[in-house]
This record gives C-alpha cells, structure tokens and sequence, in this order.
C-alpha cells in the first residue's frame, strides 16, 4: 500500500525544491502525494498560515514533507496580522512534534566550501537535539505601547522526553546546553537533565554546557561535540550555526517528531529558509529537501535503505563535482536533480 504524504511546498524556493524532491521519491518507492497550501501562500489564500484543514490532512498523513515559508511580503511587527512562522509553529503543536533532530556532517567534498579551515570541522559528525514545542516561542505574550514581554517555561515532563530522545540518539556523550547561571528555566533543564541521566542512561556521558560557550565551542572544536540537546530559543540558534560547518545552511534537513508511540505524523524540513531573492530562477540548491527527504524515509516510513541510497545519491555527485551557487559553483536545480537521479540508477 502507498504511503501518504501531506507535502507543503510553502513560500519562495519551496515550489521549486519540492517538485524535485517528488521525482527523487517516486524512483523509491510508492507514495501517494497530497499537495496543501501553507504559509504565506496560505495567508493570502485564506488569511491563516495553517487552517484547520491542512492539519487535519497532516494528521491522517503518514509523514508531513514542508519546502519553505516565509518571506518579506508577510513581515510585520503588528501581532495582530498573521506570519507564515505561526503556520510552522502550529503545525508542530497540532502533531506534537516536541523534538527536532538536525544532523550535521560536513561531507569530504565540501571541506573547502566551510568558512572554517579543513583541520577544524574534518570528522565533525553531531545531532542537534531542539526541543520544539515549549520555552519562549510558545510562552505567554503582552505588548503595550512601551513595553512587550515573553515568558519562557517548561515543565519537568516536556524537559524529561526530550532528555531521553537526546540520550537515545547519543553514542557517547550528550552535551546539553542552558543558562543556568542565569535562567529559573534553565536551572530547571539542568536538575531534570541530570536526573533522565542517572537514571536511565548512566553508561552515556553527560556535560552541562552554557550556551554562550557551546557557541564558541561548536566554532572552536565542533569534533568534541556527540548529541547537542538545547531547548527551543537556544536550539534554534545553534543548529544554524552548526549548518555553516557544512559549507551552507542550504546543505541541512530535519526532522521532527512526536512521541514514537503515537500514530502521529513526523514533519522533515529543510533547516533554510524560503531565499525569495533568488525563487523563480531555477538555481535553489534543493540539497538540503533531498536529504530531509531520506530523513523522512528513514525516520518517518521506517525505509532505511532507501532512506541510505538516496544519502548516498547525494554524496557521490557532490564527490563527482556537484556544485550550486550556493556551494560557489553554477549547477541549477534541475541539474542538481539529474545528478543525484543518475547516481541513484547506479
């Protein structure tokens, strides 16, 4: 029977990238494809990011692939008018998608294409851990003429199951980050951390971390560096900071899960945004949707050697030469799809 999957091109390049992304799909296997507006597209078709439709499609979906959203036609400061970003935030607590994994491993042919020297990111191979649906992003929020305000929380249970997603994934050390220096939530994280820890996963290495430090650490020494298990804001920062390790943030996935029990859906995403300075000219580099793509054949659909084969795809054609302008060559989109399809026949 043929796996369905809600797919969300979204704004900007995600049109552009998606559709490639379906052809790579369809040479691996049977999917049924059922398209949803979302996003910006979504405000201007219905004036929500995400209306209760799509997620009622998303939930009887058996994965949920998303392109890109967002874009400078939707940016306001007025919180009264929708952002596309609400449309992504209330996709991921509509399906309780609480932990966003975003792997990061910079691939031999692109060591030159990092602003970091060779030396320092070679053997670099670490999984950002975010968890997704808590802490400022979701916290209550006031705004008055002369002042705004933001609160941050987090309960023992939201810090324990994304502890244990974090510990799960490890194979040696988890490095989780906060600011328990300063931060009432964050000297939470950090007794809750320690006690998932000793509890369940004592044979797994455990260092705390303050998040101005593992900023520096992840440019100093991003070798060190096992599991990275951060909460929503920090997460957020970091995994785009780890994505310039692999020469362009237009070269990372994700994926984002719920409780692994549950029939609900995983979202996979790339970690870019929707680049609408460059969308409609056909030179997005769709990398990042191939390879978030796998990470919905792999973690979503439980597909792991066609979730390998199309890694592997992407790899070799970078290692023959693949270059986007991105990554400071001139392959288009549509070269880049025919370069990892041939690899992929192969």
């Amino acid at each position: 029977m043929a796996h369905r999957i809600v797919t969300l091109p979204g704004d900007g390049i995600g049109p552009e990238i998606m559709a490639p992304t379906l052809e790579l799909l369809g040479r691996l296997g049977d999917f049924d494809f059922e398209q949803h507006t979302f996003g910006g597209a979504s405000i201007d078709a219905h004036g929500v990011a995400l209306t209760d439709e799509v997620l009622a499609a998303c939930r009887g979906a058996d994965a949920v692939l998303l392109a890109a959203v967002g874009g400078p036609k939707w940016d306001t400061t007025d919180p009264s008018k929708p952002r596309p970003e609400q449309g992504l935030l209330g996709l991921r607590k509509g399906l309780g998608l609480y932990a966003n994994l975003r792997p990061v491993k910079p691939l031999p042919a692109l060591y030159d294409a990092s602003p970091l020297r060779r030396e320092r990111i070679e053997g670099t191979d670490l999984l950002v851990v975010r968890e997704l649906t808590g802490g400022i992003y979701f916290g209550e929020k006031t705004r008055t003429a002369t002042s705004a305000s933001d609160v941050c929380s987090y309960t023992t249970a939201e810090v324990e199951r994304i502890a244990r997603m974090a510990f799960s994934a490890a194979r040696s050390r988890v490095s989780s980050v906060d600011k328990a220096n300063v931060l009432e939530t964050s000297r939470l994280w950090r007794e809750v951390v320690g006690a998932v820890h000793a509890r369940e996963f004592p044979h797994i290495e455990l260092e705390h971390v303050l998040v101005d430090n593992a900023a520096m650490q992840l440019i100093a020494s991003p070798r060190h560096f096992d599991v990275l298990l951060a909460e929503n804001m920090f997460g957020d920062i970091l995994s785009d900071e780890a994505a310039m390790l692999t020469g362009s943030i237009g070269m990372l996935p994700s994926a984002s899960l719920g409780d692994q029990n549950s029939p609900t859906p995983g979202l996979f995403e790339p970690v870019h945004g929707s680049a609408p300075d460059i969308a409609g000219q056909g030179i997005a580099n769709p990398l990042a949707m191939f390879l978030s793509a796998a990470m919905m054949l792999r973690h979503g659909l439980g597909l792991a050697d066609e979730a390998q084969a199309l890694e592997g795809a992407v790899e070799t054609a970078l290692a023959d030469g693949l270059r986007t302008p991105d990554l400071g060559g001139g392959a288009r989109t549509g070269e880049a799809l025919e370069a990892v399809l041939a690899r992929l026949s192969s």
